[in-house]
């Protein structure tokens, strides 16, 4: 498995091949890999896979179940990638903003079990009131929620409506605007 210095160069390849920190990007297709059977994240309509993991505090989060229930903003971020930082303030005034409406969010840490303190430490520093959950490796090497999910680049946003199908996915820094039309479009009755 990957670990110390082979695990930070793997989620700096991921932020880099976000575009860094100058990138822009709506929507675009990605594919996963890994020999799975990946979502392509920006297709409207396509189900959002269910997953289960822990978050930062040690409960597991069932996103099946949690799907049904609520409509989803779900961010995959790095705590040492510079946009994803910048999209996670975004998703912060949006979960803020949207809370008392119904939004639910679930930031998705792909930093490992071995810095699950870093980024519970940097969770609390920036004032997170949603879930921050830590992604695992599984047997590939790879994170098992990303994987699933088809992710390549971080930040990596998804939106996703009560009952579990895909509405927004996009790579990269997503314009605010258009993220928050489409929160404000899953939340509608």
């Amino acid at each position: 498995m990957k670990s110390g210095p082979l695990l930070l160069a793997a989620l700096f390849s991921l932020c880099a091949a976000a575009g860094g920190a100058a990138q822009e990007k709506g929507t675009a297709a990605l594919s996963g890999g890994g020999g799975t059977e990946a979502v392509r994240m920006f297709e409207p309509g396509a189900a959002a896979p269910g997953f289960t993991v822990k978050d930062i505090g040690g409960e597991i989060f069932d996103f099946e179940a949690e799907k049904a229930k609520s409509p989803y903003l779900i961010v995959f971020f790095s705590i040492f990638c510079e946009p994803c930082r910048r999209e996670m303030a975004i998703v912060r005034k949006l979960q803020d903003k949207y809370r008392d409406a119904g939004l639910r969010v679930a930031a998705v840490a792909l930093d490992g079990e071995p810095l699950k303190y870093a980024v519970a430490g940097f969770a609390k520093q920036e004032g997170y009131a949603f879930r921050v959950l830590i992604d695992e490796l599984n047997a590939r090497d790879s994170f098992t929620v990303a994987e699933v999910y088809g992710i390549s680049a971080i930040p990596s946003t998804i939106v996703v409506e009560r009952g579990g199908r895909i509405a927004f996915g996009g790579t990269g820094l997503v314009k605010e605007e258009e993220l928050e039309k489409t929160v404000r479009s899953v939340l509608k009755p």
